[in-house]
């Protein structure tokens, strides 16, 4: 019998660690990166589906387990849509490994990629997989768990201003916070120059979890980002405040301003920087390139992670409504999923996706991806395509499953292929045959 109950025990706490968001970060060296150049590693594409009636077949759902909660979505196509399968050949390749925590990554003007270390620094890297030294220059960072450096975007004036903005779980004897930050990259690439905060996601708290946080750019030249509530029970209730920093989407300027026309711009008792609020710990953010619609995604507890279309001064409801459960199993606050004044998720995921960086594909080269959005997934283990059309998603495609890697970020670059940093380091790239 205490054989059995350990053994319940054991696969209890498995079940439980698997739902959440990464724990514990690994202490590897910045500067032993590998860049297998000479032996890229190609995986073989299993997933192609060859068509030659030219229709779009129907697949059943790619989500086949039990959900967490009994929940009912609140309209048709809100979870558990019909899959679909990319049929453009197509390869994948490992082009680095030896990255120390990598969080982010994202394209340059010329091509090459910057990726964000979550100790503090950054590395760029070819296309090829080759891989730069470490670049310095951050301000010290709360890089434990799930905190550190973390999202990076150039400036739309990069090519003449070298300026690059970040967001970070900046750290302060009183605690750390979700933070903006810019700098410029020095000419021989190898540190960032006066390095200054330029938002602060207040208050300030001494734990190691939910910062967010994403960055992008408008194309008026203004930044979005995202901020997590802390997970702290005590700190959650504060993502329905706005006087609080947390669980936020921010619209600024460069220079960390309120952008003018901000829906709590004028508010009493409101930080004139917020543009949405309500979110648990969103790691994805992005533009839709056609409709210039802002889009995020977010973590749910145990259950309910979601897909949001962000609207100006709209509430999304955490901790409020959802479609997750506490970790325990219990429900959280009330256990109600909709609620008059707040808004619901385009789409949600039980059991969970655990969304990363996300990025909508703004190239014709695999035509049937153009205007996708490609999701990384932690826990899930594989990459989420997800076909939306009028704002309602329409068929999801699981991605590179086989590879048991947590997918941290998925970029687009310049040459119409996919890149992908994982918690375990690897670089890889997703392109056309």
């Amino acid at each position: 019998m205490k054989h059995v109950l350990l053994f319940s025990l054991v696969m209890s706490i498995a079940f439980t660690v698997s739902c959440q968001e990464l724990k514990t970060d690994k202490d590897d060296k910045i500067d032993n990166v590998e860049t297998p150049n000479d032996t890229i590693k190609e995986i073989p594409n299993d997933t192609v589906n060859d068509n030659p009636n030219g229709t779009d077949p129907i697949y059943p759902p790619v989500e086949t387990q039990p959900a967490n909660a009994d929940y009912k979505p609140a309209f048709e196509g809100q979870t558990r849509i019909n899959g679909v399968k990319t049929t453009t050949p197509y390869e994948v390749n490992i082009i680095a490994e030896g990255l120390s925590n990598p969080w982010a990554v994202t394209s340059l003007p010329d091509g090459r990629l910057l990726i964000t270390e979550k100790k503090g620094t950054m590395r760029i890297a070819t296309t090829a997989g080759v891989v730069s030294d470490a670049i310095t220059g951050f301000p010290d960072v709360d890089s434990r768990n799930q905190g550190g450096l973390l999202d990076v975007a150039s400036a739309p004036d990069f090519e003449t201003s070298r300026m690059l903005y970040f967001t970070l779980a900046e750290k302060k004897p009183e605690g750390s916070l979700t933070a903006v930050g810019k700098g410029k990259l020095s000419a021989d690439e190898k540190r960032i120059e006066n390095f200054q905060i330029i938002f602060r996601a207040i208050p300030y708290f001494d734990n190691s979890m939910h910062f967010g946080s994403r960055i992008v750019f408008d194309n008026k030249g203004n930044i979005f980002a995202s901020t997590g509530e802390r997970s702290d029970m005590r700190m959650r209730p504060n993502a329905q405040l706005l006087d609080k920093g947390h669980g936020k989407v921010v619209y600024i300027t460069t220079e960390g301003k309120p952008v003018e026309g901000n829906p709590f711009i004028n508010k009493k008792d409101a930080l004139p920087e917020i543009y949405s609020y309500g979110h648990r710990n969103a790691q994805g953010l992005d533009i839709h390139p056609v409709t210039g619609e802002l889009w995020l995604s977010e973590m749910g507890p145990r259950g309910g992670d979601e897909l949001n279309l962000i609207k100006a001064g709209k509430n999304y409801g955490w901790p409020t409504i959802g479609y997750g459960i506490e970790y325990s199993g219990a429900k959280v606050g009330s256990g109600i999923t909709q609620k008059e004044g707040m808004e619901q998720p385009i789409y949600y995921w039980d059991p969970v996706l655990s969304p990363s960086g996300m990025a909508f594909y703004s190239s014709n080269v695999i035509p049937e991806w153009e205007n996708n959005l490609f999701i990384g997934g932690l826990s899930s283990k594989h990459i989420a395509r997800i076909v939306i059309k009028n704002n309602k998603v329409v068929g999801e495609e699981r991605l590179l499953e086989k590879e048991n890697q947590r997918f941290r970020d998925v970029g687009i670059g310049k040459d119409g292929a996919l890149y992908a940093v994982t918690d375990e380091g690897r670089l890889y790239r997703i392109s056309k045959k």
